[in-house]
């Protein structure tokens, strides 16, 4: 549920905080010259390109849809995001993809795909 009175700035504040990460360590990874920038967002006091709030996301390690909205129900999943990473190639992803499926298979123990957990002696 969104909170009315949280917006953007205090979705990042909050998760700069979670991460352990100060105003000053957040400006420079971004690429700002002093911390003043990241105080005025979190205070709402100034705006954000999405593409500077795409980057506060990966940064901080939070859904980039939340922090631009404070709703969770469009989580990216991991399939998803392999997708988007233009660093893998459509073969890395089909892997990547074929080993979450085998590890979801196993945690539902379907083992009949002849790849399932050895019994212990």
């Amino acid at each position: 549920m969104i909170n009315p009175q949280e917006n953007i700035g205090d979705r990042i504040k909050a998760a700069r905080e979670k991460a352990g990460m100060t105003q000053s360590e957040l400006a420079k990874l971004l690429g700002y010259t002093s911390p003043t920038a990241i105080s005025l967002i979190e205070a709402n006091e100034r705006g954000i390109k999405v593409d500077t709030l795409k980057k506060i996301a990966e940064l901080l390690h939070q859904n980039y849809q939340y922090l631009a909205t404070g709703n969770n129900s469009n989580v990216t999943t991991v399939k998803t995001a392999l997708r988007a990473d233009g660093t893998f190639d459509k073969n890395d992803v089909e892997k990547i993809e074929s080993f979450i499926d085998f590890l979801i298979s196993q945690k539902k123990g379907d083992h009949g795909n002849g790849r399932g957990t050895q019994e212990k002696s």
